[in-house]
């Protein structure tokens, strides 16, 4: 087998890269902004590699990749399925798998104490694949910190060409990041990329998106040929601000992006239906009797009446934020709004609930992609005259 240096070079969607003790580490938001904020859920969030996949030419038939993921887990509450790496050569989907071994977190939701178990490096091996000259993309698991440890293949591996297509950058919630999907490549992001035949940079970040200055810069200082932001949910369920902090904030970050992007499409997306937080304020919190089951639910604890002194619900930031793009729209031609209602309304929770009240399920990830697909990048969509 040949053995092949795990290098930036072979790797796409991640802003920043980490040598640890055991490998390559890739960070979705680089050192400098990492250090301006000390919260674990961000620190977790953005070194999950949703997004990031390996990506070479070869004509191997068999790769095998050492890795150690990290999982987090929940005490009380059963662990989630291990995070899938799905295998696609010249872009069609081909093997699935997990990576066992590895390393545990596991966090205590009533004291907030966190625990580590360290594990071994796991092989994943992926055999069988056609022999021609071709491209493999390896999509690492969008709820799994990753480190590559070594890749080995039974023929020569070089990195894949840059010019696949335009980039797409792209910052979000949890559900952006990908939570309750399928699979990286079936969340909505990696799959409304596919379909428009994007490069696509993934700054969804669980629990995270909260029009952090830091989170602004990398994204202005982030080479991109369309950019999105959906903004919203994490707002409200982490009751950070009001209406009046609100609305200088959203300029704040659509200002900084501009710096670096001036002319640069650039889509505002308002949050999709989640019917806990659309007219109730947070903070969102655990359904703690459905925990006690072994069943993570949320809800919301705000006070409806508390709209009225500024508190933000999901409509609340919808009808800001259209407004805000409408009146900055006057002079920058290439910002477009989005109602998230679009993408996942009232009838598509009918029909495909949100299973924790929070996050759609991979159905719903599918729907919301092939929306989006549209409704940006088709030839009628809102990026398609640009």
């Amino acid at each position: 087998m040949v053995k092949t240096p795990i290098t930036p070079e072979l790797l796409r969607g991640a802003i920043e890269y980490e040598r640890t003790a055991r490998g390559l580490k890739p960070h979705r938001l680089p050192a400098r902004a990492r250090a301006q904020c000390a919260d674990p859920q961000l620190a977790m969030a953005e070194s999950q590699p949703s997004g990031v996949r390996l990506a070479f030419r070869t004509r191997a038939t068999d790769i095998e990749l050492d890795v150690v993921p990290t999982r987090y887990t929940y005490a009380g509450v059963p662990p989630r399925p291990a995070g899938i790496y799905d295998v696609l050569v010249d872009g069609k989907l081909t093997q699935q798998t997990s990576a066992a071994g590895g390393d545990t977190v596991t966090i205590d939701m009533a004291s907030g104490a966190a625990s580590k178990q360290s594990g071994p490096v796991a092989t994943l091996r992926f055999t069988g694949l056609p022999g021609h000259d071709k491209k493999v993309e390896v999509w690492l698991p969008y709820n799994e910190i990753t480190e590559l440890v070594a890749l080995r293949t039974n023929a020569q591996v070089e990195p894949a060409a840059d010019n696949d297509g335009k980039i797409w950058l792209h910052h979000g919630s949890s559900i952006s990041h990908g939570s309750n999907g399928d699979s990286p490549t079936s969340i909505w992001p990696a799959l409304a990329a596919s379909l428009g035949g994007l490069e696509l940079i993934n700054l969804g970040f669980a629990g995270s998106a909260l029009l952090d200055p830091f989170t602004a810069r990398t994204m202005r200082d982030t080479p991109a040929d369309l950019i999105s932001v959906k903004i919203g949910i994490n707002l409200v369920n982490t009751d950070l601000m009001r209406l009046r902090a609100f609305t200088p904030a959203v300029h704040g970050f659509i200002d900084t992006i501009r710096d670096g992007h001036p002319a640069t499409p650039l889509l505002v997306v308002s949050p999709i239906y989640c019917p806990i937080h659309e007219d109730t304020p947070g903070p969102g919190a655990f359904d703690l009797t459905a925990l006690a089951s072994g069943k993570v639910l949320f809800r919301a604890t705000g006070d409806p009446a508390s709209v009225k002194a500024g508190k933000l619900t999901l409509s609340v930031i919808r009808a800001e934020l259209r407004r805000i793009v409408e009146q900055r729209g006057v002079e920058d031609r290439h910002l477009h709004y989005l109602d998230g209602l679009a993408l996942y309304g009232q009838a598509d929770f009918a029909e495909l609930p949100l299973p924790d009240q929070l996050h759609p399920d991979g159905a719903a990830h599918r729907r919301i992609g092939e929306r989006f697909a549209k409704l940006a990048f088709g030839r009628d969509g809102l990026f398609g005259g640009e």
